[in-house]
């Protein structure tokens, strides 16, 4: 069983910059994939990043694309997020993610994934 520990969650201005932290325990392995989720009040989870740990791909919802970075170091079991230049619609509760089936590519779809972390709440209000 993973065990995971979220970080970096607020509530910023529209405009701002927010880096989540997940420190993913028990991923020892050196395939499978890792990402981000987030669930936004009365709407489906959606998958926002993903990254290979063998391949180094990522993959990226549109909405999210050129203003968050996904990145890793598998030396300290920690992924990362960078979020810029924030929306309000990028309000929700942010997941940490990880599977270690392996795969070419990752998949922003909730059944690729069969670790879940607790969530960080992510709210963008002026």
């Amino acid at each position: 069983q993973l065990q995971f520990v979220e970080s970096g969650g607020g509530l910023v201005q529209p405009g701002e910059s927010l880096r989540l932290s997940c420190i993913v325990s028990g991923f020892t392995s050196d395939t499978g994939t890792i990402g981000w989720f987030r669930q936004a009040p009365g709407k489906e989870r959606e998958g926002v990043s993903c990254l290979s740990r063998t391949a180094d791909r990522t993959n990226y919802e549109d909405s999210v694309k050129g203003r968050f970075t996904i990145s890793r170091d598998n030396a300290k079991n920690t992924v990362y997020l960078q979020m810029n230049n924030l929306k309000p619609e990028d309000t929700a509760t942010y997941y940490c993610v990880a599977d270690r089936r392996l795969r070419s590519v990752c998949l922003l779809q909730p059944a690729a994934y069969a670790y879940w972390g607790q969530g960080t709440q992510v709210s963008v209000s002026s």
